[in-house]
């Protein structure tokens, strides 16, 4: 038994279809936790067994984790978070105590690079992210953290601006490189590991993306894809802050994720090679064109 939870979510859905998809050459039961249900298809539903509600209230992970082989565990992003405890290991406390209960043997989340630099410390929603990832290790499951930069359908949340304006924005340097990953091969990458699980301990797997960019790079590639002029323009953590603020973002939130911006730009993600096992197959130009095209035009 594998059970997904935010199915509903970007990674965890992808990783439900991969598993519903592939079903005929594995003989593994699906479950999903899920707040709303009626989210999810009817016939998606006749296929999967599914526990209702939050997977951060204890008798509903109680209920469904009994039985479990293994869980794809995923944190939904809560800005309105009094802390980023709160919003991490806060969410995932009554879990681990499943996973132990249960007998739950293999883990896989969904996490950051930057365990164990020296901005790990200092990262916000990552260094929330990797006081998760040892919460889950301490309770004696084998886990596998995927360990993700930056996604490229952070862009999705900018297609207003390209369409309007040809213009996408962040608060790094216009000719800081880094990695950029698909969530598609995130997705891929969960459901490899919740599959064979031959693995044992704890670790990290990171999704690094096939090659680094910046954003002069990635505003060349969508001119070139979308058949328009793009342009980056750099904005300060200030103006992002308050912008976030302005839309009712908690400051916890808010302050994590500039924080994270700043360890990102001194380099949080830089320290992992890539490598054939870790550099993920999706290039962006291939992600342009088969998501961002698509959602431009719709």
């Amino acid at each position: 038994m594998i059970v997904i939870t935010a199915p509903t979510g970007n990674i965890g859905n992808q990783v439900l279809h991969t598993l519903l998809d592939g079903a005929p050459a594995h003989d593994e039961a699906l479950r999903v936790v899920v707040r709303d249900p009626a989210k999810l298809s009817a016939p998606l539903r006749a296929r999967v067994d599914v526990v209702p509600g939050s997977h951060r209230d204890p008798q509903v992970v109680d209920r469904a984790f009994a039985g479990a082989d293994a869980v794809l565990w995923i944190v939904p992003p809560d800005p309105a978070a009094p802390t980023l405890e709160s919003a991490y290991s806060g969410f995932t406390r009554a879990a681990a105590r499943a996973f132990a209960a249960h007998g739950v043997r293999h883990v896989v989340g969904v996490s950051a690079l930057g365990g164990g630099t020296p901005l790990a410390g200092r990262a916000g929603l990552v260094t929330a992210s990797l006081a998760m990832d040892d919460l889950i290790a301490s309770t004696g499951v084998a886990y596998r953290a995927l360990a993700c930069p930056s996604f490229m359908e952070n862009l999705l949340g900018e297609v207003g601006s390209l369409r309007d304006e040809g213009v996408f924005t962040d608060t790094c340097a216009a000719d800081r490189k880094a990695p950029l990953a698909s969530t598609r091969d995130i997705a891929a990458a969960a459901a490899r590991l919740l599959l064979d699980r031959s693995w044992s301990g704890t670790g990290e797997v990171p999704v690094l993306g096939p090659e680094d960019l910046s954003p002069n790079d990635m505003a060349r590639v969508m001119s070139e894809t979308l058949g328009r002029p793009v342009r980056y323009e750099r904005r300060s953590y200030d103006a992002l802050a308050a912008e976030l603020t302005g839309h009712g973002l908690g400051d916890a939130f808010v302050q994590g994720l500039i924080e994270m911006k700043r360890a990102k730009e001194e380099g949080l993600d830089d320290g992992v090679p890539r490598t054939p096992a870790t550099a993920s197959p999706t290039a962006f130009r291939a992600w342009c064109e088969l998501v961002l095209r698509p959602a431009m035009a719709g």
